[in-house]
């Protein structure tokens, strides 16, 4: 039986492939680079911001990155909410399952998550919270998850994972979580589902 529903972020509770594409634009665009293809854009779209830096900035050698960095400190990330839209149906799929189910984010966003939570207004709907930060290890490792497991000292196989990306396919398979993909019928998981609605009528749901 399921007690505890996971959630990623980027790609699940929000579309937030154009944010991330305005924000890793507007920052190579600070060091005169060209705007990302969309080969980069996926890569951004599911890795940390470390890992995205370094892979958008690979072929550009002679900027160090203690300059990106210091440049992307000062970037205000307020502006770049006005392209993320949250999922229409993800408020009422929280308060339909919030009596019956703990819920939590495992997601690679960073500080960034925090003020989408206050904006957003999300934060009474999940009990905790993982990023890149908390986490020792951004997915796909497991960290996040046994992070999460441990806090509700529950075992894998009473949770469950909404995802859309292979980092969280590989995020669950080392935890043992079945995975949920959301919006990807191409990815490998247990259960594929259009919106969060359809969740409450798939098999775990129903035990």
């Amino acid at each position: 039986m399921k007690k505890l529903v996971i959630f990623d972020c980027d790609g699940v509770m929000f579309s937030s492939r154009e944010a991330n594409r305005a924000y890793y634009n507007h920052l190579l665009a600070s060091f005169g680079c060209p705007p990302m293809d969309e080969n980069k854009l996926n890569y951004v779209h599911s890795h940390n911001v470390q890992a995205s830096v370094a892979h958008i900035f690979r072929n550009h050698p002679e900027i160090r990155p203690e300059k990106i960095e210091q440049c992307r400190s000062t970037i205000d990330y307020r502006p770049f909410l006005d392209y993320m839209i949250i999922e229409p149906d993800l408020i009422d799929f929280l308060r339909l399952i919030t009596p019956d189910y703990h819920t939590a984010i495992s997601t690679n966003r960073t500080n960034t998550m925090e003020m989408i939570l206050d904006i957003f207004h999300l934060r009474p709907w999940f009990e905790m919270v993982v990023t890149s930060v908390n986490a020792p290890r951004p997915k796909p490792a497991p960290d996040g998850l046994n992070m999460i497991l441990n806090h509700f000292k529950l075992p894998a196989a009473e949770s469950i994972y909404i995802g859309d990306s292979d980092v969280d396919r590989e995020h669950c398979a080392a935890v043992g979580v079945d995975l949920i993909a959301f919006k990807n019928p191409d990815l490998a998981a247990k259960y594929h589902v259009q919106s969060f609605m359809e969740i409450l009528d798939l098999p775990p749901m129903q035990e």
